[in-house]
């Protein structure tokens, strides 16, 4: 009777002590989770240019045409070879090792 007693208060103790303990794969506390909403709205990539019967850019994974709204009601004014150019004046550019052959 007594070694099941013992035998039971060291699986409580053992349980109580497992449930205290931190998950160590949780993130640190004062971490700061990037979501879309966090991210700023002026920063824009050109992912990609197709050129065809019509010009087409990638910008912000989001495929615009010539007139195309991208961001905070910014237009695209024209799309050329390797950049493209805002309605704000801004010009965004492809990287140099995807123009290149």
């Amino acid at each position: 009777m007594a070694l099941a007693f013992v035998a039971t208060s060291l699986l409580l103790a053992a349980s109580v002590n497992a449930q205290s303990l931190r998950d160590p794969t949780l993130p640190g506390q004062g971490y700061a989770v990037v979501t879309p909403q966090n991210i700023s709205q002026q920063s824009l990539v050109l992912n990609s240019i197709v050129n065809g019967q019509h010009a087409y850019a990638v910008i912000n994974n989001k495929i615009v045409a010539v007139g195309g709204k991208v961001n905070n009601g910014l237009t695209v004014s024209s799309i050329g070879q390797d950049n493209v150019t805002l309605s704000d004046g801004r010009k965004l550019q492809l990287f140099q090792s995807i123009t290149e052959r």
